[in-house]
């Protein structure tokens, strides 16, 4: 069982005794066993449903050539931007990073290897990880850069490129609602990567707008399941930024 690999994989002593409450203090806590040359996938759509707290952290412990695995790439002052500008980031595998001048200015000098993905097989490639699929194919990107070194094979008289799953030393995702046991609820767009994130982590960190006691959550409601998550806590502070505002003139 994927749960199964999922609980078995534990950096400190903390993670073995919170099979029914999982909670921790603050994003410090959380954080605690990442360390540099580390992966880790940051769940979120654009500055949607990103960890902030936990992202701030990053940047307060100073950890650096990680490997990011996140849909985008921030903004120049914000989000994973904030680990560009401190040359924390050595590589990043994501689908949509054309709102940061810094990333760009990273790739186009050489300082930031990168690894871009069309999107859905991004998602698909986070979710085949938390499956415990270790590849599949897709006609996503034959023809393109993107299919350069892959196995190609023929379906349905169409040709597909074998793209391989991804996992993480950590998944460190964002939910609108979460309880003591791990149990998550996200609200709209932040559905997108985040719930397939959580799945796909050694360690789990879920940073939460709401925390509650278990039995609070309508089961039918629940996203991601309490086994897929080791740690958890309430943020501090969420500024959800819009990446492009645009107003109607009156």
């Amino acid at each position: 069982m994927r749960a199964g690999w999922k609980t078995k994989i534990c950096l400190n002593d903390q993670d073995e005794h919170m099979a029914l409450n999982k909670t921790v203090k603050d994003a410090a806590a959380a954080c605690s066993g990442i360390e540099s040359g580390m992966t880790l996938m940051l769940g979120g759509f654009g500055l949607c449903g990103i960890p902030e707290n936990c992202i701030n952290e990053l940047v307060r412990l100073g950890v650096t050539d990680l490997t990011c695995i996140s849909n985008n790439a921030g903004v120049d002052d914000f989000g994973l931007g904030l680990l560009l500008n401190g040359k924390q980031i050595r590589k990043m595998i994501s689908s949509y990073v054309g709102e940061n001048d810094e990333f760009e200015r990273q790739m186009l000098s050489g300082e930031l290897e990168v690894d871009l993905i069309p999107q859905g097989s991004l998602a698909e490639r986070c979710r085949a990880g938390g499956a415990g699929i270790p590849a599949f194919f897709t006609p996503a990107g034959f023809g393109t850069e993107v299919a350069e070194g892959k196995e190609v094979r023929e379906f349905n008289g169409k040709p597909h490129i074998l793209e391989s799953a991804l996992t993480a030393d950590f998944a460190i995702v964002k939910a609108w609602k979460g309880d003591t046991a791990g149990n998550l609820m996200f609200k709209a767009t932040a559905k997108n990567f985040n719930p397939a994130m959580a799945m796909a982590g050694h360690i789990t960190i879920a940073e939460v707008e709401e925390l509650v006691p278990v039995g609070t959550l309508d089961p039918n409601q629940i996203h991601t399941p309490g086994i897929f998550v080791q740690r958890i806590f309430q943020g501090d502070t969420f500024e959800k930024r819009i990446e492009q505002r645009t107003v109607s003139q009156a």
